[in-house]
């Protein structure tokens, strides 16, 4: 490959096309958005870190999700809302690599984050004598650890990638991020080979994630036929959520992520919920549809109260 770069910044077409009206629009919608996103995983982290009854590791696996979806988020949003108020939306060729990298780096973490968890609750479900032995703290910081080390191998390959792109002419990126798929449109070579490197990369991971996530969860609730009806209801609210997360997560994902290089009008707004709702779907979710989070948000806040009375 010819490695010829002319290029040294990026026009991104955002989500408007210029028109006034609707970047306005953009603007107010994101930026509720972000903000709640943000609000939300942060206070998820806070009361787990601050509540003593959330030291399971479910919820300790909880925080680093919550911490992915405000760094996911913010690797996007903050420059869309921005952008949303320019008529030229240009980002320099070294801050566009960046974006690329943190957005598969928090992303693929919020991806392995989702596995561990499930991994936890199958432990606790089927294996309930043993849970606290195989679950235990420094197993539990190990999977993290893993967890960062497989994100940042994904997410160097696809910055890699997009390093080695020979870029000459057009530099209007078609899309309101920079992702290697709208780059690899503007490259001055056949990316035919490349763009299947980057379906088994990406697509791969988040078509086989979630297929193992998907049995992981069935084999969870079959399990459960034997527990008492009290034990089956707690399981089934906490996997629930865990699966109602899944789905919204890895949907969009699949879809961007694991076909060829073809693009669709309905992808920007695909990238959007990817990308900006689905970091403030899984706060919600995990607080409305959880007791014990829900109950230790109220003392904390009740505590926080008080201590301001004071």
């Amino acid at each position: 490959m010819n490695n010829k770069n002319n290029i040294t910044e990026f026009i991104l077409s955002g989500l408007s096309q210029n028109n006034q009206v609707q970047e306005k629009i953009v603007f107010v919608i994101i930026l509720i958005f972000y903000i709640a996103t943000i609000w939300g995983n942060l206070l998820i982290i806070v009361t787990i870190k601050n509540s003593s009854s959330l030291r399971s590791p479910m919820y300790f696996f909880l925080t680093y999700l919550s911490f992915s979806d405000a760094c996911f988020s913010t690797t996007t949003a903050p420059r869309l809302v921005a952008d949303s108020l320019r008529r030229r939306k240009s980002i320099s060729f070294d801050e566009c690599m960046l974006q690329l990298f943190t957005g598969h780096f928090f992303g693929c973490m919020e991806i392995l984050v989702l596995i561990l968890m499930a991994y936890d609750r199958y432990v606790a479900i089927c294996k309930p004598l043993h849970y606290l032995s195989i679950m235990s703290r420094k197993v539990c910081r190990i999977l993290v650890e893993l967890a960062w080390v497989g994100s940042f191998v994904h997410s160097i390959a696809q910055l890699f990638i997009a390093l080695n792109l020979p870029f000459c002419g057009p530099n209007v990126v078609n899309h309101y991020f920079c992702d290697l798929q709208p780059l690899m449109k503007l490259a001055c070579t056949d990316t035919y080979v490349l763009n299947l490197l980057v379906v088994f990369n990406s697509g791969a991971i988040c078509a086989v994630s979630f297929i193992l996530l998907m049995i992981s969860y069935i084999v969870i609730l079959y399990s459960l036929r034997n527990q008492s009806r009290e034990g089956r209801l707690k399981a089934l609210s906490t996997c629930s959520s865990h699966i109602i997360v899944v789905l919204i997560f890895f949907g969009p994902c699949i879809f961007i992520y694991s076909r060829p290089l073809t693009t669709f009008p309905v992808d920007k707004l695909v990238a959007v919920f990817y990308a900006i709702g689905t970091p403030l779907l899984n706060p919600l979710i995990y607080t409305l549809r959880n007791k014990e989070v829900k109950t230790a948000m109220r003392k904390l806040w009740s505590s926080r109260k008080t201590l301001h009375k004071k």
